[in-house]
């Protein structure tokens, strides 16, 4: 797998009338793997990550590099403006997990964000933002989308199972039965 790298000095600035799909974690879990989920819309670097770090800036400090496993992401940009200043991108195959968005900033520190592909059921993704914000936090990002993968295979053999019963005569109309008169 090659990274595409594409260096882009001047992108148009995108104005998303979406609401950013991000949950955070208090910080006062020391030890967490993850500081919280995000969920983009596409697998646009570009795209995603000015709404990304214009948001994180006031709360973490000014994100001045992003690292992202260039598994999942078909173009990766070196440098992204955000709002007045630009944040390089690099990317690590090997020692990045995939599903990990990894966010520095020289004065504060590092972040670890989950990110849940876009195209996923917003009942999983809420799932996982949950899971990736809770105070244990002791799970891989990998490590969550397996689970969250075992639970949506679960959920829909569920639902196949009750499809059945339903069309073999089960599950139908409860007729209740008439009072009786004193």
């Amino acid at each position: 797998m090659t990274a595409t790298i594409l260096y882009t000095p001047a992108v148009e600035k995108r104005t998303l009338s979406l609401p950013l799909r991000l949950a955070l974690a208090s910080t006062d879990t020391p030890g967490a793997l993850l500081d919280g989920a995000w969920w983009p819309r596409s697998r646009d670097l570009a795209a995603e990550l000015p709404a990304l770090t214009a948001a994180l800036d006031p709360l973490w400090g000014r994100i001045t590099h992003v690292t992202v496993n260039p598994t999942l992401w078909p173009v990766i940009p070196r440098k992204v403006p955000v709002d007045g200043h630009v944040v390089r991108v690099g990317w690590f195959k090997a020692e990045q997990d995939p599903h990990k968005l990894l966010l520095l900033s020289y004065t504060v520190g590092r972040w670890d964000l989950l990110v849940i592909p876009p195209q996923t059921d917003p009942a999983i993704a809420a799932w996982l933002m949950t899971a990736a914000t809770g105070p244990l936090r002791s799970h891989t990002a990998s490590d969550l989308l397996e689970r969250a993968e075992f639970q949506r295979i679960v959920t829909e053999a569920d639902q196949a199972r009750e499809e059945v019963w339903d069309s073999e005569g089960g599950h139908g109309p409860r007729a209740t039965a008439p009072a009786r008169s004193a």
